[in-house]
């Protein structure tokens, strides 16, 4: 279809500036809008000419479908841009996020590391204590820190911390430590 109208518009216009160019021997400049409606104003004084009112509004209908289909291009292209420029703002704020949850799981590693370095010095130093010291120490401290302490120890320091602590506070340290995650 824009071939046929191309080819019209094509005839036309090359009979028009032939006619203009014998008059007038200066180049003529237009507008867009000014050419097209040249343009259209001529092809209907032609058809008109021809006596086929059909041809003219058909040739109408193709014109106005080619213009309307040039501003729905134009739509498109400025919607185009408008995503490039929203994909790149979300990409920098992703990339920003990740490197915000990156600084935060190292200062998490590190807080784990510290906590874990306190609590093996903390089984060096209750590895060195008597059983009964141990055990007393032991079942006055928190029960998760006391857990994780007697989850490193040797198996039988451990036997023999339990054997000396109070029967109810030794319950609840072994029952933690058989549920404890590691």
């Amino acid at each position: 279809m824009k071939s046929i109208c191309g080819l019209l518009i094509f005839i036309l216009v090359s009979n028009v500036f032939a006619q203009d160019t014998k008059v007038e021997s200066d180049k003529l400049v237009f507008t867009k809008d000014e050419f097209r409606k040249a343009v259209m104003d001529e092809m209907e004084k032609r058809m008109r000419k021809i006596g086929r009112s059909k041809m003219t509004d058909f040739s109408n209908q193709l014109l106005k479908k080619e213009e309307e289909l040039e501003r729905r291009e134009l739509e498109l292209q400025k919607e185009n841009q408008s995503l490039k420029i929203n994909e790149k703002s979300f990409v920098k704020r992703v990339k920003l996020f990740n490197e915000r949850q990156e600084k935060f799981i190292s200062c998490l590693d590190s807080v784990d590391t510290k906590e874990s370095k306190r609590i093996d010095h903390m089984v060096d130093v209750v590895s060195g204590m008597r059983p009964q010291n141990a055990a007393d120490v032991l079942s006055v401290q928190d029960s998760v820190l006391s857990v994780q302490i007697l989850g490193k120890l040797d198996a039988t320091k451990v036997s023999k911390i339990f054997n000396l602590m109070d029967k109810e506070v030794s319950a609840r340290l072994q029952k933690q430590y058989l549920t404890m995650k590691r």
